[in-house]
This record gives structure tokens, C-alpha cells and sequence, in this order.
């Protein structure tokens, strides 16, 4: 780095993006590891493993839904922050940050109540029936109470990384984990408390989190310092509209995640447990092929948003080039694995043999197209990263909105049956990705190219 931390408008580009995308790659890593570890124990737990493993599928599309609320402080707050700091405005980057953290809170509050209330009615509606739903709801109302903790590390860890210190924001990942994992077979068998355990878990453990990302924002290290509570109306609104990518981008993957339970449930028959099961494996999969793309993109976008404050445009260009380049490689050498190899990661969490076979047909639809993906996260990364929300906005939405849930909804009765639904992201990844990436070319890379 250079003179101040987080100051990367000198030195080499692929230097700067490999030493914060590997921290970040890396906590990535960690993440996926212990919400792996949870569904590995839920999965191998001896009475109900199965059933368990199927009624947390049946959560997934509302722990995306919190989710897509960090993204919403944290995408637009990170990103105009970056960019407030490249013109060294620092007093205005850390209004930014501290609307975003008041945002996060005032969130939290509110979707803990509602949640936790109309859970019952969500669960059902998103799949669950007399043999899942009992375990959903044990997992999903105490995970819920965790929601500010989850907002905290998930929404303000961006602030951390953004200012330089991606080992202190893979260090927020990293307490979590390990917490994580020692409780887990502790509450889930020792204890006897099986998904609850699982569930209580992940609530101490984001709690660690979130309060080791308080205390280092709160100290004297970094150059944005989260002092008190912001509420700036103008503000507020920038962040949302560039937030509103992030959001959309989880909300919609959560949207897409109900129909697909749903359409699984209406056509997978007397297997529609065996089909939904193999969704909520192929989830996991996804986190875990997706984090080497993430971590370099994460550390792109910090570079881009900075040196576009700082007006080098070179530099910019030359961090798209870098994270398309690496993406693409990194993507093809994801998809080999799932295509040739897919048992061994199965595996890992579960040992039925059923769901072992009906998940390597099914992922090997599902990931088919996965190298595309590589063009989606550039070009959504760039339109984020140099504060474009409109472009960002609707190519969010194209690919879930418009793509992959009309198609499932389409593709089953037009005589493909229940694969239809994992040929819809198929189609998805091949077109919305592409539509992304040459509309970020033209727009953007065409003209950053120029001297």
C-alpha cells in the first residue's frame, strides 16, 4: 500500500486486489465452512438427518431475505464511502458509514418481530409440510432472534475491508466459525438439542462477530471511525438507491429459492422431499464454488470505486480486466470439479445414497453454464463499484426476475418435468450473464480503456 490505509490509487493493481481479495476469499471460505459444518451435522445426525437437511432447505429463502438487508446498508454505504475517500472526503465517508450502521439496526429491530411472528405461516408457504415443518420451525425461530448480530458483522465487515484491513474483516469471520463449530456438537449432540442446536450455533457465534466489528470500528485503527448513530435523509437515499443492487440480488435469489421449493414440492411427486433435499445441497455447493469469484471480486470493487474517486480511470480499467480474467479461470476450474468429480463434495454432507445419486444428476444441470457466471459478477461488481444503481438495478433483477422464475414456473410443464427447474438457471447464467457483461463493456470498459 502507499501512504494512508486504504489508498489504492498507486502501486500494482493485481498486488492490491490479490492482498484484499485473498483475506476476503479466505473468510468467504471460513463462512461457507461452518454453515457447512451445520448442515454436515444435521445432515449425519442419526435419526431425521434427512428430514432435518430438507426443513432447513425450506429456510433458506428467509435467511437469504435477511441477508439481502445487509447488502442494502452495505453495498451502497461501502461503495460511496470508497469513493468519498478517493476524493479525500473523509468526514462525509464516515456520515456514510454511520447512516449505514443506524439503517442496519433500525432493520434489524423490526424484522426480528416480524419474522419470528409469521413464521409458521412463511415456512409452509415456502414448502414445508407436516414432516418438514416441525424442524424448520425449530431451526428458524431461534436463527431469527440472531437477526441484528447477523445485520451487524454481515453489514458493517464491508467497512472494515473497505478501509484496508481485510485480515481484521477475515478475522470477523473467523471467530465466528470457530465458535461455531466448537458448539455444534456440543448443543446439537451432547446436549441432545439437535437443529435447535445447530440454529443456537450460529446465533452465539454471529454475535461474536458483530461485537468484534463494533469494538475495532469504535477504536482508534481505522480512518473511518463509527462514533454514534447518523440519520441524514440525503445520505440515507444514496445509499439505498445503490444499495438496492445488493438488496435485489439477495432478495430475488430468495424469491427464486421459494418457487423453486414450490415447484419441486408440485412436481417431484412421491420424491419432492428427495428433490427439495437436492436443492438445499446444491446450495451449498454454490456457496462453496462462488467464494473464490467473491473474494477477488470483493477486493476489484474496493480498487475500482476508489481510484474512480481518485479519477484513474487506467487503474480502473485495469482492475475489470484483472477480476474478468481471474474469474473466468477460477469458474471453469469449479465447474470440471462439479461435472467430474461432483460425489466427494456431495458427500460431505450427507452419506444417503438416494440424495447422493438425485443431487449429482441435478447439480450437473444446475452448474452447467457456471463459467458465465464469471461475466455476471463483473459486470454487476463494476456498475456497484463506480456507482451506476440504475445499470446495477436491472441486471440484479434481470437474471432472477425475469430469467430463472418464469422459467421455472415454465420450463417443468413444457415436458421437462421437475429437471425443468434446474434448466432455468441454466438458461439464466448463459443469457442474463452475458446480457451484463457486454452492456458493462459498452458503457463503461469501452471508454475506460481510453487515455
Amino acid at each position: 500500500m502507499t501512504h494512508r490505509s486504504g489508498d489504492f490509487a498507486r502501486g500494482n493493481i493485481s498486488g492490491i486486489i490479490l492482498r484484499l481479495g485473498l483475506p476476503m476469499m479466505l473468510a468467504e471460505l471460513v463462512h461457507v465452512l461452518y454453515n457447512i459444518v451445520d448442515r454436515m451435522y444435521i445432515g449425519h445426525m442419526p435419526e431425521g438427518g434427512t428430514v432435518a437437511l430438507t426443513g432447513l432447505g425450506v429456510c433458506f429463502p428467509l435467511i437469504t431475505l435477511i441477508g439481502a438487508f445487509a447488502n442494502l446498508c452495505s453495498t451502497g454505504g461501502a461503495t460511496l464511502a470508497t469513493i468519498a475517500r478517493g476524493r479525500n472526503r473523509d468526514g462525509e465517508a464516515e456520515r456514510i458509514m454511520g447512516n449505514s450502521f443506524t439503517m442496519l439496526m433500525a432493520i434489524g429491530g423490526i424484522l426480528t418481530v416480524l419474522l419470528y411472528a409469521a413464521a409458521p405461516a412463511l415456512l409452509r408457504l415456502l414448502g414445508g409440510d407436516d414432516e418438514t415443518l416441525p424442524a424448520a420451525l425449530d431451526y428458524f425461530r431461534i436463527y431469527v432472534l440472531g437477526t441484528i448480530p447477523v445485520l451487524v458483522s454481515l453489514g458493517m465487515n464491508p467497512f472494515i475491508n473497505a478501509q484496508g484491513f481485510p485480515n481484521i474483516g477475515m478475522m470477523t469471520v473467523i471467530i465466528g466459525a470457530a465458535l461455531n463449530i466448537a458448539l455444534d456438537p456440543l448443543l446439537i449432540y451432547t446436549w441432545n438439542m439437535g437443529i435447535s442446536g445447530a440454529a443456537l450455533a450460529t446465533v452465539v457465534s454471529q454475535s461474536a462477530s458483530a461485537l468484534w466489528v463494533l469494538v475495532f470500528l469504535r477504536g482508534k485503527r481505522p480512518p473511518l471511525r463509527l462514533s454514534r448513530f447518523v440519520f441524514d435523509r440525503k445520505l440515507l437515499a444514496d445509499i439505498v438507491r445503490l444499495g438496492l443492487t445488493g438488496f435485489t440480488f439477495k432478495i430475488t435469489n430468495s424469491l427464486t429459492q421459494a418457487i423453486v421449493n414450490i415447484m419441486l414440492k408440485a412436481w417431484g411427486g412421491a420424491l419432492s422431499t428427495l428433490y427439495v433435499g437436492s436443492m438445499s445441497l446444491i446450495n451449498s455447493i454454490r456457496e462453496i464454488v462462488s467464494l473464490p469469484n467473491n473474494g477477488i471480486v470483493g477486493g476489484g470493487q474496493n480498487v475500482m470505486s476508489y481510484n474512480y474517486g481518485a479519477k484513474e480511470y487506467r487503474r480502473v480499467s485495469d482492475s475489470i480486466r484483472f477480476i474478468f480474467v481471474c474469474g473466468l479461470a477460477i469458474n471453469l476450474a469449479m465447474w470440471a470439479m462439479i461435472m467430474f468429480f461432483p460425489r466427494p463434495l456431495i458427500s460431505i454432507f450427507t452419506s444417503d445414497e438416494a440424495l447422493i445419486e438425485n443431487t449429482v444428476s441435478c447439480a450437473r444441470i444446475y452448474f452447467g453454464a457456471f463459467p458465465f457466471m464469471a461475466l455476471q459478477l463483473t459486470g454487476q461488481t463494476t456498475f456497484v463499484a463506480l456507482n451506476r444503481p440504475k445499470h446495477a438495478l436491472i441486471f440484479s433483477t434481470l437474471r432472477k426476475v425475469v430469467l430463472v422464475a418464469p422459467l421455472t414456473l415454465l420450463l417443468p410443464g413444457l415436458g421437462l418435468g421437475v429437471n425443468g427447474v434446474f434448466w432455468a438457471e441454466f438458461i439464466s447464467q448463459v443469457v442474463g450473464a452475458s446480457a451484463c457483461f457486454v452492456t458493462m463493456y459498452l458503457l463503461i470498459w469501452r471508454k475506460m480503456k481510453k487515455p
